[in-house]
Formats: structure tokens, C-alpha cells, sequence
């Protein structure tokens, strides 16, 4: 039976080292606050905003929603924007998705300067990633390394298939991970035999939005599976990409959902805020 790498656990270690983090910017009278764009009413990003904003709470981040309404223009949300990216009281920026249609997704997200973009979507932020260098990363692929480097996982020289090559979490999981000197192999929906592929892996890390799709037989006993996955059930609950229960049996470490990455989302949001402020003042020197 696998060991459950547990996300929940590995959030928990985070915040703790961000409310540290926080008490000592604060004593050199230094306050983080993040600042989240919400546009229109979208349930699940009413409640996330309203998620990260108990999280800050808890770690003494200051926090602020600036709601527009569905109708707001395109030209209304990049003005606030970059009102919010001159305004030095503001650390980070993070813009609420989906938004609404009729607005350019990327021309939005690229109005966010790079030094406050939290979720760590900019084109700029993304060529860090590919250069090794120093920049606010997204917090998935990254929840996915944390969770193995605090859980004393070695990545280097690991053979990691991934299946997916999503914007948002497979294609800056491909180099966040040759960044940690693993070996790797991609997988997507053109894949032959993805079986073949999957049971090579030391590390198999699933990230295509497809319900237990990693099924027991397609994974090397002994192997490290990470499920980055997030699925609706028809009861209204959330399951990976992984299917758990099988695949519990073969490996020798696996992540749940809910419970695993996704948990980690809200602290390292709080862990970007802390690198965005850093990178800040280098940027002013």
C-alpha cells in the first residue's frame, strides 16, 4: 500500500514559515497586501476570493477585493489594474477566472506587472521558468514539487512522465521539474500506448482534467504518483485524475484529491506575495 502524501500537511508547514515571514516584514514596517480582481459573480471565484481572504487573515497578510460588475469593460479592469500596480501599499495582484465573456483573457493577465503577479501567469514570469531565473511561478506545478521536496522525495535524476501539457500546469511543469534535474517524458492526447510511457515513471504526475484516468496497470509498482487533477463528480464532489483506490495498492507514494496539491494553492499565493515583495525591492535598487 502507497504512503498518502499529504497536501493538507505540507499547506500547514507553509503558512507557518509565511506567518514568520509576515511577522518579520511587518516589524521593518514593511505590510504585504494582496489585492484580488473579481469581475462579474462567478460562484466558484466569489467563494475562492473569499477563501484566500480568511487564509490572509490567518497569517496577518492584508487583504483587498476590488468586484466589478459582469458588465465592466475591458479598458475598466486593465485601468484598475494598473492603478493597483502603481499603488506601492499593494504587494500582489491576483485577477479571478474564469472572466467574463467578451474580455481578452491574456491581454488582461498580461496588465499585471510581473513583479506582483501572483499566480505567476505573465509571459514574463513563464520565461523565468524556461531560464531557471528568478520569478513568481504558478501555484500548482509548483504545490506538485513542494509536495514531493517536503515530503523528502528525491527528484534528481527521477524518470517524470507527466500526462497533460495545459497552460496552466503541465507545459510549467515540464521545466519547473528539469529545473530540479529530473528526467522527462511528456504525455498528452496524441500519446500511442500511454501505458507504455506511464509505467517507465519513477514520478508520474497526472494533470489532464480527466476522471481516473491513471488507472493500477498503468503504473510501476513502487512508483511516486502525484494527481494534479481536478475533476466534478456527479454528487457535486471534486476526484483526480488518479484512480486513488487502485492505484493506492501499486504505488509507493500517492497524493489525494481533494487533499493533496490543491490544498497547498492559498499558501503558496501567500509564499508568491512574500517573493513579490523581495523582488520589489531589488527592483528598486
Amino acid at each position: 500500500m502507497a504512503v498518502v502524501i499529504d497536501g493538507k500537511k505540507v499547506a500547514a508547514s507553509i503558512r507557518e514559515d509565511v506567518k514568520s515571514e509576515v511577522a518579520r516584514f511587518r516589524a521593518k514596517g514593511i505590510v504585504p497586501k494582496l489585492a484580488v480582481v473579481l469581475v462579474g459573480e462567478d460562484p466558484a471565484s466569489v467563494l475562492y476570493s473569499r477563501s484566500i481572504e480568511k487564509a490572509c487573515g490567518k497569517v496577518n497578510v492584508d487583504f483587498e477585493l476590488f468586484a466589478l460588475p459582469e458588465t465592466a469593460r475591458e479598458d475598466e479592469v486593465v485601468a484598475l489594474i494598473e492603478r493597483l500596480n502603481r499603488n506601492n501599499e499593494v504587494k500582489g495582484i491576483l485577477i479571478e477566472l474564469p472572466l467574463p465573456e467578451g474580455l481578452n483573457k491574456q491581454k488582461v493577465m498580461e496588465a499585471v506587472s510581473p513583479l506582483k503577479d501572483v499566480d505567476g501567469v505573465h509571459p514574463i514570469n513563464r520565461g523565468y521558468i524556461l531560464s531557471n531565473g528568478e520569478g513568481l511561478f504558478p501555484t500548482t506545478p509548483r504545490g506538485c514539487i513542494e509536495i514531493m521536496l517536503r515530503n523528502g522525495i528525491d527528484i534528481k535524476g527521477k524518470h517524470a512522465v507527466l500526462v497533460g501539457r495545459g497552460e496552466s500546469v503541465g507545459k510549467p511543469l515540464i521545466f519547473m521539474m528539469l529545473n530540479q534535474h529530473a528526467t522527462v517524458t511528456v504525455c498528452h492526447t496524441r500519446t500511442k500506448n500511454l501505458a507504455e510511457h506511464t509505467r517507465q515513471a519513477d514520478i508520474l504526475i497526472a494533470a489532464a482534467g480527466r476522471a481516473g484516468m491513471i488507472t493500477a496497470d498503468m503504473v510501476k509498482p513502487g512508483a511516486i504518483v502525484i494527481d494534479a487533477g481536478i475533476n466534478e463528480t456527479d454528487d457535486g464532489g471534486i476526484c483526480g485524475d488518479v484512480d486513488f483506490k487502485g492505484v493506492e495498492k501499486v504505488a509507493g507514494g500517492i497524493s489525494p484529491v481533494p487533499g493533496g496539491v490543491g490544498s497547498m494553492t492559498t499558501a503558496l499565493i501567500q509564499k508568491n506575495l512574500l517573493k513579490a515583495i523581495k523582488l520589489q525591492q531589488k527592483h528598486e535598487k
